[in-house]
């Protein structure tokens, strides 16, 4: 590569990643937000929510990185094309073919980065989220040791502690069991312990009363008791062989192990193909937004109105192609073999930027003729 291609690559490098970071925050913020009023509200710690937080992040990388590539693209053309360098290298008889250089090479850095995502990081986050929701969700301590909030660990179940004692003590606990739709039980202690016993857990309850409600006879039974054990272990959402989530399949798995993914996980071959060509087509599609970025700005002529119209017409462009790859993804779920589908969104982006760089490469012609000087 020339000097000046190594320093608009640079150039293009350094506001993408800047537009990645700033596009990143505001979504994180927005998700950790959810995230963190429900993690928290379930007893969980600050640390089991920057892990999920961590976790998320690939996800949102994905989403941000190809709107930061066209960013990226957009602004260091306009840049160069307000500061006069593009008008310089024109004049010196450099083609927008060759000035595209820098964009192309871009282009198919961001593809790598997306690729690097869409097939290992992505698959690998969204895998290990999954095992950490399973284990937040059986731990019944995290969810039942909460003081103070009226608490629903399960459907037809109400659960409520006053206050714990720092040796782990419930003081005046309250549990409402409304599963039986024809009795309801409702327990009351003034004290209560926690227990485990070989994968159960037991709630010890001393010094309370129990009152059974027979919805068919209307008749109140009152029971008091000294100490009382209930098994609240299945409180607990314990999903028997969940299946997995069709973005934590290995791209390997999805391309040699069609058959076998359908029968352990119940995916169609429609979807797999999908998902799978979707990674590919991502990372393709990198390469298209930076040339549309690029070459509709080359367009333009020096105007002391800017370029909005040319960032106009990339930005319109830009949400064809994203809105073209919604649609062809539903006869791919419907017949497998209508993949090449997924890459027509790409293939279509890339020839807009091309027919772009050929008007930009044509000169404009006078219209009119100049007349001719006297002899």
């Amino acid at each position: 590569m020339s000097r000046y291609d190594r320093y608009v690559l640079s150039q293009y490098l350094l506001f993408f990643g800047f537009f990645a970071l700033i596009l990143v925050a505001v979504f994180w913020v927005n998700r950790a937000v959810v995230l963190f009023d429900r993690l928290i509200g379930n007893g969980q710690s600050a640390l089991v929510f920057l892990e999920f937080t961590a976790l998320t992040l690939p996800n949102l990388i994905r989403m941000v990185l190809p709107i930061a590539a066209f960013g990226a693209s957009v602004w260091v053309t306009n840049r160069l094309n307000s500061e006069s360098e593009l008008t310089v290298l024109r004049a010196t008889g450099t083609s927008p073919w060759q000035m595209a250089r820098p964009a192309l090479a871009f282009g198919v850095i961001t593809a790598l980065m997306m690729s690097a995502l869409t097939h290992y990081l992505l698959p690998a986050s969204i895998s290990q989220l999954e095992v950490r929701e399973s284990e937040v969700s059986r731990n019944i301590t995290a969810k039942l040791l909460s003081e103070g909030d009226f608490l629903h660990p399960a459907d037809g179940v109400t659960f409520y502690i006053r206050q714990i004692d720092p040796d782990g003590t419930l003081n005046d606990v309250f549990l409402s069991d409304r599963r039986d739709p024809e009795v309801t039980v409702t327990y009351t202690g003034a004290r209560a312990f926690l227990v485990r016993d070989e994968g159960s857990a037991h709630l010890i309850m001393v010094e309370g009363m129990a009152q059974r409600l027979d919805k068919k006879t209307q008749r109140l039974s009152t029971t008091f008791f000294s100490d009382f054990s209930y098994d609240i272990s299945a409180l607990a959402r314990q999903a028997e062989n969940p299946a997995r989530n069709i973005r934590a399949i290995p791209s390997l798995e999805l391309l040699t192990s069609t058959a076998a993914v359908t029968a352990k996980d119940g995916y169609s071959a429609g979807a797999q193909a999908e998902e799978l060509h979707l990674r590919f087509a991502r990372a393709l599609v990198c390469v298209a937004v930076t040339l549309i970025g690029f070459s509709a700005l080359m367009m333009g002529t020096f105007s002391r109105f800017g370029v909005w119209r040319q960032a106009f017409l990339a930005f319109v462009v830009l949400i064809f192609v994203e809105g073209l790859r919604g649609v062809v993804s539903e006869p791919v779920l419907d017949n497998a073999s209508l993949w090449p589908l997924l890459y027509l969104p790409t293939a279509l982006g890339i020839g807009i930027a091309f027919v772009f760089l050929t008007l930009a490469a044509r000169p404009k012609r006078i219209r009119g003729r100049l007349p001719e000087a006297p002899a």
